[in-house]
């Protein structure tokens, strides 16, 4: 194999290639990215046997063939090459070395023989439709912060994907939850994801899709069925096992008709919560909501540190309320406020609080309070 390619493509495919590389593995070959040149393309995938990432740049083919090359160390080397750099990549199967050359730089790469690089099996795809990737990262943006890392309940290490009924008709609909926090946001139904199958989408694969995912303009094809599911756009192909599990009914959980509403500014609110959370010795530590005529009072009273209290312009007009939360809960779900009200609804003390932004209810987040 002997290839020329621009290092701005090939840092870019391999940046993505090596966020699915797991950096300790005890499978050799993992640790490796699959380059395959043929025609004028070269294509890059990798893979932990769970999430694979397959990519396509152009390049200028002399010599067709494939090798595996350590993917880190591949991407280290392009990263540092001067800008605008055209890198020729030559292995030579016989001393089982890759180089990479560019400019006066040359480097010398342990390979791996390809046919021992898992491929992950096609699957069909039950639906196959196409949504904008500005839709598909606010669906996943806005719950990803909900998804539990408590690996013996590996149901709700993801976010749930499914078809749903909204306000207005049947949705797109994204959830998340760790038992503490919840999150659901809906988008219109994409044309051709009637038939989805409720889906959980693991966390790593959630945060590898925000590589691909940052073109607002580009159309991303998604393919789902009980096992996998795909995302393409531009050359990128994203394929993900799913989690194997049921996630549990979540609507019970969503308070209905929580009378007492507050409406606050939502990044003084999150300024404020970040402010009195300082004095507390662990970033778990509750903050008490005092709510009274539009004026809440957040404070920490954190015996071994010290304790702060902040006063803050609130539009409510309900009977007084006190209640403890998370600080850290409270800062990430204000995080995901794009309006600039945050609405929360309350019932008292111990029970769970809807938030929202303003009368927006596409996305709705929950959080259960903490005794303070």
């Amino acid at each position: 194999m002997k290839i020329s390619v621009e290092r701005a493509a090939l840092l870019k495919a391999m940046s993505r290639a090596q966020g699915v590389v797991e950096r300790r593995t005890t499978i050799p070959i993992l640790s490796n990215v699959l380059l395959e040149a043929s025609g004028d393309t070269l294509s890059i995938r990798a893979t932990d046997l769970d999430v694979e990432v397959l990519e396509q740049i152009p390049a200028l083919v002399e010599q067709a063939g494939a090798t595996t090359a350590p993917a880190h160390m591949l991407h280290d080397i392009v990263r540092k090459l001067p800008d605008g750099a055209q890198a020729t990549l030559i292995d030579d199967p016989a001393t089982g070395r890759l180089e990479v050359r560019a400019g006066r730089s040359d480097f010398r790469l342990a390979t791996l023989p390809r046919e021992d690089f898992p491929v992950m099996a096609t699957a069909d795809y039950a639906c196959d439709f196409e949504a904008p990737a500005k839709v598909l990262r606010r669906l996943f943006d806005k719950a990803k912060f909900a998804i539990s890392t408590e690996e013996t309940r590996y149901y709700l290490n993801g976010v749930y994907m499914h078809v749903a009924e909204g306000a207005e008709g049947k949705t797109l609909r994204c959830v998340a939850t760790d038992g503490h926090r919840l999150a659901r946001v809906d988008a219109p139904l994409p044309v051709g994801a009637e038939s989805m199958p409720g889906v959980i989408v693991p966390r790593k694969t959630v945060g590898e899709l925000n590589r691909l995912l940052s073109d607002d303009e580009a159309v991303i094809q998604v393919g789902v069925s009980e096992t996998k599911i795909r995302f393409r756009a531009d050359g990128v192909a994203l394929t993900s096992k799913v989690i194997d599990g049921s996630f549990p009914d979540y609507t019970r959980v969503i308070p209905q008709g929580n009378p007492k509403r507050m409406e606050v500014d939502a990044a003084e609110f999150a300024a404020a919560v970040d402010r009195v959370a300082t004095v507390s010795s662990e970033r778990s530590r509750a903050v008490k909501l005092a709510l009274s005529e539009d004026r809440l009072v957040l404070s920490v009273n954190a015996p071994d540190s010290g304790a702060a209290t902040e006063e803050v312009a609130v539009a409510y007009s309900e009977e007084p309320l006190e209640i403890g939360f998370n600080a850290r809960y409270l800062l990430e779900i204000a995080g995901q406020v794009d309006r600039e009200n945050a609405v929360f609804l309350f019932n008292n003390s111990g029970d769970p609080t809807l938030v929202r932004e303003g009368d927006d209810e596409s996305a709705v987040y929950v959080v259960m309070p903490m005794r303070v």
